[in-house]
């Protein structure tokens, strides 16, 4: 299948990617990625994506898409003297101003959950781990559209698919944003590197790095492959809470009883055995040094291959021979729905928010599953019971399909 010849290819660090330039994955980690920008002209060389119009604005028209419609009302060259109008959608296409209009622009975020066309986009950037990929967003925008300079925390691949665009792009050594604004932009803004991105063009910026990015044509298309670094306590918050919904111990609803505690005569101070129950209490989590990181790393794997929210899948047709869970596996290959989201590490497999444990033959298949987002017919076939019976299971689900060409 494509997304698996596509991994084949990408996972070569040490050969030139053509969307890098003729620099190897390798080469570009430790050159640019999270350093400095990087400008390739004719990235795409004539594989630009079917991305159009009418799709997109289809999208921004839907209940469950995330969509924003960007106007600048001009009162001066500087963004920060102009005025910004956001609406957030969804945005019927009568809504949307006239394709003449200048200084106006519509971002669709998750295009690639919706669209194979923009789903294949994501392919050739697997050199960084899928763990930190947020989406695929398009813009698009007429003369003049943009959204101001400002400043991401988080990687970015922007990939010109129609029109031109001219991005300034500079280290911000000022993070602060005008106020008042419905969007973040920098109050001062010094660009030191200037390009005019021509369709195929790429332009890579790393997290801290302002950008600026103007339309120069009536109908400027650009698409954002964005990867996104969870914040350290969010991160803690959530696999904490992951832990505690998850091994709740028997007596979770135990209360604390004093039924030996004397008349005190500093009423202000904290019991010591209320101390010693909460420790306790906290110990039940906590557990020992390994066991606690074992659960933490089962927590992560999970928080981060849950699905978008608003993802939903639809069931595969039943095939022939009914359900019974003890039937032959399905002759074919599978693949990964492109809103399956499938990670592993040195224990579990992860799919969807749900863990597996796997080792041997199944486990070195499963994970060259995730790794390529398909597994040949012949791969499959050599699943032990329980892993044919959990891809069914995943295939029944909508969350596989099966692949013929794999």
């Amino acid at each position: 299948s494509s997304s698996s010849a596509a991994s084949d290819v990408y996972k070569r660090q040490d050969q030139p990617h053509p969307f890098l330039g003729g620099l190897t994955p390798a080469r570009f980690m430790r050159r640019h990625w999270q350093k400095r920008p990087l400008h390739v002209a004719a990235a795409l060389k004539g594989r630009l994506p079917p991305l159009g119009v009418a799709e997109l604005f289809g999208l921004a028209a839907r209940d469950g898409v995330e969509s924003r419609l960007v106007r600048r009302e001009r009162v001066a060259s500087d963004a920060a003297q102009d005025r910004w109008v956001v609406r957030h959608g969804p945005i019927p296409r009568r809504s949307l101003p006239a394709l003449r209009r200048p200084d106006w622009t519509l971002l669709v975020q998750g295009v690639d959950l919706h669209l194979e066309a923009a789903h294949a986009l994501l392919q050739p950037f697997r050199f960084v781990p899928d763990a930190r990929l947020d989406d695929l967003m398009v813009s698009f925008a007429t003369q003049g559209g943009g959204v101001g300079p400002h400043v991401d925390a988080y990687d970015v691949f922007l990939l010109q698919c129609h029109g031109r665009r001219r991005w300034k792009v500079g280290p911000v050594k000022d993070a602060a944003f005008v106020p008042g604004l419905p969007l973040r932009i920098l109050s001062h803004f010094e660009p030191t590197k200037e390009w005019l991105c021509e369709p195929g063009d790429l332009l890579y910026v790393p997290p801290g790095w302002g950008h600026d990015g103007v339309a120069e044509d009536g109908e400027c298309i650009t698409a954002s492959v964005g990867f996104r670094a969870p914040a350290r306590m969010a991160l803690a918050t959530e696999l904490l809470q992951r832990l505690l919904d998850a091994h709740e111990p028997p007596d979770a609803d135990r209360l604390y009883r004093d039924a030996k505690q004397p008349a005190v005569a500093n009423p202000a101070a904290i019991p010591e055995a209320l101390q010693r129950f909460a420790a306790e209490a906290a110990r039940h989590w906590l557990g020992s040094p390994a066991a606690f990181e074992r659960a933490i790393a089962l927590a992560l794997g999970e928080a981060l291959s849950e699905p978008k929210p608003g993802v939903w899948f639809e069931p595969n047709p039943p095939s022939g021979g009914g359900r019974r869970a003890d039937r032959p596996a399905d002759p074919s290959g599978v693949r990964l729905d492109r809103r399956t989201r499938m990670l592993h590490d040195a224990r579990c497999l992860y799919v969807n928010g749900e863990a597996f444990t796997v080792g041997g033959t199944d486990g070195r298949l499963l994970r060259r599953l995730a790794d390529r987002r398909a597994l040949s017919a012949s791969e499959r076939a050599r699943l032990g019971t329980d892993a044919r019976q959990a891809v069914q299971q995943w295939v029944d689900a909508g969350w596989l399909h099966a692949d013929e060409a794999s």
